[in-house]
């Protein structure tokens, strides 16, 4: 794969409508919340796991490389990065367009608090 296309390539991205139906299937996706920790501890999808972006490359070791992973953000930049960064290190990975202000503008639950 060239640098360019690692760096500016397209990245599969997923709708909040098409999320709720990855959500129902067995095993569903890994919910990949990259923002930062205070980002995600005001509202959160239920079952996201945190790895801020800026962590991620240190972190990778504890994503599963055998199932998809949704990447989420505020508004679907930070996300579509990790997605693309998840890709090159061999994951599966998708971003989520519009991040979390699609999914609360579609009035889907959140959840507040603690780090998963």
């Amino acid at each position: 794969m060239s640098f360019w296309k690692n760096l500016f390539g397209n990245v599969p991205a997923v709708t909040v409508t098409e999320l709720q139906d990855k959500l129902n299937e067995k095993p569903g996706p890994i919910l990949l919340d990259v923002r930062t920790t205070n980002e995600y501890r005001t509202s959160h999808i239920p079952g996201a796991t945190s790895i801020p972006l800026d962590k991620l490359d240190e972190r990778l070791n504890k994503l599963a490389k055998n199932r998809e992973i949704v990447c989420i953000c505020r508004s679907g930049s930070r996300s579509k990065r990790a997605a693309r960064q998840l890709q090159n290190a061999g994951f599966t990975a998708v971003n989520m367009k519009g991040g979390m202000n699609a999914w609360t503008k579609q009035g889907m639950s959140t959840k507040t608090g603690k780090i998963k």
